[in-house]
């Protein structure tokens, strides 16, 4: 396959035709290092200048400034992508597959892939080069993390179908695999401790082998506690997330909802 660089490889990326990660059929996901590494560079080359001529219009002079290379997209009826006014960007080198829905204000940054029929919803984030696959669900708050460097290292990967309650934050390549649900308010990092109480055991990642959440696990906010007499005698926890359950049929039943809306908006 042929490398495309610059302009060429920022286009790819928004056509598709390009990702920074991908899903072999054995269910593993293979990092196009390469692919960080020319965004590096675009990046490196690239001068810092006034913002858009829109953004400019729209606020005192001078107000924003940005490496040129990356403007924000602009999208027209043949993309599918529906983008609801009010502060929303997406950055150039983003993919949006047809059907996506945004609702302002969110951010979409470089090398970001976007499946179909996904809907993005108030104040989310989706970081540089994290992969988001068909028919998720990122609600209000949720912040999916970003990483270019080091090139190598696995991105944020939401498989499809998942759901990603409100004020989450998914971080360090954590990779939520097909149809989880992570409720509102869990932080995963990589090496984030998940406790599996239906099937008694522990999940951990570390920062090469990042965490990664098994499909249809339903994943709740947790604590456990510290040892040590110091934590144990003024009744010290630490942070860590559950899995509940895995999801069923009435799980999807309490989803149905957000499916319904995401067709209404689309």
């Amino acid at each position: 396959m042929e490398r495309p660089q610059g302009d060429a490889l920022l286009e790819a990326l928004e056509q598709g035709r390009v990702r920074v990660a991908e899903r072999a059929d054995n269910g593993k996901w293979i990092v196009h290092a390469w692919v960080k590494e020319a965004i590096l560079d675009i990046f490196r080359a690239s001068s810092v200048g006034p913002a858009s001529l829109e953004l400019e219009l729209a606020h005192e002079p001078g107000a924003f400034r940005d490496k040129q290379a990356f403007p924000i997209r602009r999208f027209s009826a043949e993309h599918g992508v529906r983008i609801v006014p009010g502060g929303s960007s997406v950055r150039r080198g983003a993919y949006l597959a047809n059907g996506v829905v945004c609702m302002p204000p969110m951010y979409i940054n470089v090398g970001a892939w976007i499946g179909s029929g996904t809907m993005v919803d108030s104040h989310a984030l989706v970081g540089s080069c994290a992969q988001i696959g068909s028919k998720v669900h990122l609600s209000a708050a949720a912040q999916i993390g970003g990483v270019l460097e080091p090139a190598g290292a696995r991105p944020v990967i939401i498989e499809d179908e998942a759901f990603i309650g409100g004020n989450t934050g998914i971080y360090e390549g954590v990779m939520v695999r097909k149809a989880a649900v992570i409720a509102a308010g869990v932080v995963l990092t990589a090496s984030t401790p998940v406790y599996d109480l239906v099937h008694q055991r522990e999940l951990r990642g570390t920062r090469e082998s990042p965490l990664e959440i098994p499909e249809r696990a339903v994943v709740v906010p947790g604590s456990r506690p510290m040892g040590g007499a110091y934590a144990q005698g003024l009744g010290l926890h630490a942070a860590c997330a559950l899995i509940v359950k895995y999801r069923d049929e009435r799980t999807d039943r309490a989803t149905a909802l957000e499916d319904a809306l995401r067709a209404g908006l689309g």
